[in-house]
């Protein structure tokens, strides 16, 4: 449930693309954004940075697009948001030398050091290749390609990078012994 409430802005984008338009999309996309935060907050009482991220991204370029109704500014919107995200994770190593995603994910898993850095740079190089596809995309196709890539192409594309990152987390989790695996009786 909560992966579709995640894709909930960019469903409503598509849907609202294919029945009246990119500026009626962009709209459409902002107002989801909101609604999508502001149900956050109402559930949880905390909004995640990236959460906080995201509105501004959405609102900042979808705003620009809808004041100079120029299409330009919505499609640089997700490469502006994987350049901020993939950017953040190498500047907090390389300049911080801190691993932002052992800091977000370290109650969840334990891995060794190494796997973390693995894990760092593959997810930023991931938002870098993401960014530099989606200006591809947008420059080198008409708007409604653009729109069936951001929908089906980035979330494939994120599928089989996560399912790619599971497979390499596997082989470094700690492994449950046989023991602890029996039922006491």
């Amino acid at each position: 449930m909560k992966v579709l409430a995640d894709f909930f802005p960019i469903i409503l984008f598509f849907v609202a693309y294919k029945t009246a338009g990119i500026f009626t999309a962009t709209a459409v996309a902002i107002a989801a954004t909101v609604v999508q935060i502001g149900w956050h907050y109402f559930r949880h009482r905390r909004i995640e940075p990236l959460q906080w991220l995201s509105l501004g991204v959405i609102v900042l370029f979808g705003g620009a697009t809808l004041l100079s109704q120029d299409e330009t500014f919505i499609k640089w919107k997700p490469t502006v948001l994987y350049g901020l995200m993939g950017g953040a994770l190498w500047v907090g190593h390389f300049l911080f030398q801190r691993n932002f995603l052992r800091v977000l994910l370290d109650k969840q898993l334990t891995l060794p050091e190494a796997a973390w850095v693995v894990l760092l740079h593959s997810w930023a190089g991931f938002f870098a290749v993401m960014g530099v596809l989606n200006l591809w995309v947008a420059y080198a196709f008409d708007t409604d390609t653009w729109v069936n890539f951001k929908l089906f192409g980035s979330m494939g594309l994120m599928l089989v990078f996560v399912l790619a990152q599971g497979i390499y987390l596997s082989r470094h989790l700690p492994q449950e012994s046989p023991d602890s695996a029996k039922d006491p009786q």
